[in-house]
């Protein structure tokens, strides 16, 4: 789905990478499965699990039950008590949510308590729905900047590199496609994707 276009309810995806190799894709109730079923068959393999959104590197604890880590990682993602990795219902996330200050008028509060599910939840679903209408060329930009970390972590040290890197942030796709000719295929086909997605968002 085009995280550009996606409902409030979307789930966070996530794409793990166990050398070149894409191991996994998906909401965390795909990718937790396939990561628990590598940690129990060798728990010295190395992967890389990347949340698309950001491009950020994020680990999971795997030990126990295949739920019990499922449970921890939708608990760490501000998704606790959703199975199936979509957005969580009425209630306070345990993990994976960060306590700041906000200020507001009085009006705004009292229009935030009047809110069903509550100031927070009201507050989040704002700010989600704030990003997905924002401007095309800032999306973009958003896009290209996760891309960049997910291409340092996984090609830093592949041909072509760094002129892929300032290829990526010129828009030019056809130059991107031809630098990466050389780079694993998993690699490559993760980033071109998410470059077509960062010129259609």
């Amino acid at each position: 789905m085009d995280p550009a276009t996606a409902p409030a309810t979307a789930s966070p995806s996530y794409t793990a990478f166990a050398g070149p190799h894409r191991v996994a894709a998906g909401p965390l109730a795909e990718v937790i499965p396939a990561l628990k079923r590598r940690f129990d068959a060798d728990r010295a393999d190395l992967v890389l699990v990347f949340e698309d959104e950001t491009g950020r590197q994020v680990d999971f604890d795997l030990r126990g039950t295949g739920a019990e880590a499922l449970a921890r990682a939708l608990e760490r993602a501000g998704l606790a008590g959703d199975s199936s990795g979509g957005a969580r219902g009425p209630g306070r996330p345990k993990l994976g949510v960060v306590s700041r200050e906000v200020t507001l008028l009085p009006r705004h509060w009292a229009w935030l308590e009047a809110q069903p599910r509550g100031s927070s939840a009201t507050l989040r679903r704002l700010v989600d729905e704030a990003r997905r209408s924002e401007p095309k060329a800032e999306r973009s930009r958003r896009i290209r900047d996760a891309l960049s970390r997910v291409m340092t972590a996984l090609a830093g040290d592949r041909p072509n590199f760094e002129e892929a890197t300032r290829a990526l942030f010129a828009c030019d796709g056809v130059k991107l496609a031809a630098l990466t000719a050389r780079w694993p295929r998993d690699v490559r086909e993760y980033v071109l994707g998410r470059w077509q997605e960062s010129v259609g968002a």
